[in-house]
């Protein structure tokens, strides 16, 4: 379960980039209530979506040289530094160096082993997001992958995560917690990339889940918002319903109702 008692190797912040903000923030505040809080006049324009005055979300302007527009997930690290140096040394790249922010905290955007971008943050004054696991806040983050067992080796070694399997509908669902914490403390999962054709087109990459109240009902809005669904809702037994969108930039994300007995998605 997602929680904001951050431990090492848990997601602990999660940010978007989108070519226009004001754009970004109209999407999201329609789908997720929303508010956008500005980071203030040093900040190069970034801010904070906030739902009821707590922070769950980061984000910020980005042009094309940056990339396409995305949400990255970052990981909690005590140090951003031996991190970074821990992807290199594991055949991972490290695309923006650590650097302090505005004594916040430290901060790193890497890739992993197939090019899949994540960031790491080093807490300061500011630990994390401030609400995970409830409506309108990350839940579940989701690795899409070629190679489950590279991958899982990749994070092993870079962020200390340990894998569990989970029986699934079909097969066996490979879950994520951090080191030492057991399975009540899972936070995501590694899916095949091969086993999905539209995430095979689109690459790899980390899905953040929101939770929401109603999955069918902010699909509707997402649409009516000028999102796009990638997934239609679908029901999960002992999981939820849970269904994959786009911002109307381009950016993926997925949303879920999660099964109280799964417990995701309580406190």
């Amino acid at each position: 379960m997602l929680t904001t008692r951050f431990v090492n190797g848990a997601p602990n912040w999660l940010d978007v980039a989108t070519p226009d903000l004001d754009g970004a923030l109209s999407f999201y505040g329609g789908l997720f209530g929303w508010q956008f809080v500005s980071a203030g006049p040093d900040a190069g324009g970034y801010g904070f979506f906030q739902r009821d005055g707590r922070t769950v979300a980061g984000g910020m302007r980005s042009g094309p040289e940056q990339g396409p527009p995305a949400w990255t997930v970052y990981f909690r690290s005590d140090d951003a530094q031996a991190t970074a140096e821990a992807a290199e040394q594991a055949h991972g790249r490290v695309l923006v160096r650590p650097m302090d922010v505005m004594g916040e905290g430290h901060m790193a955007v890497l890739a992993d082993q197939a090019g899949v971008v994540f960031g790491v943050w080093q807490p300061g004054r500011t630990k994390g997001v401030d609400v995970a696991s409830e409506p309108g806040a990350l839940c579940w983050a989701e690795l899409y992958t070629p190679d489950i067992a590279a991958a899982a080796a990749f994070y092993h070694r870079v962020l200390g995560l340990e894998t569990s399997g989970v029986p699934f509908p079909g097969g066996t669902y490979t879950c994520l917690n951090p080191e030492g914490a057991g399975e009540d403390a899972m936070f995501g999962g590694v899916v095949p990339l091969a086993d999905d054709p539209v995430e095979a087109q689109a690459g790899p990459y980390w899905l953040p889940y929101f939770e929401v109240e109603d999955t069918d009902a902010v699909v509707e809005q997402a649409r009516r918002l000028g999102g796009t669904v990638r997934g239609p809702a679908t029901s999960v037994p002992g999981v939820g319903r849970m269904a994959r969108l786009a911002d109307p930039y381009g950016a993926r994300f997925a949303v879920i109702r999660s099964e109280p007995s799964q417990g995701r998605a309580e406190d």
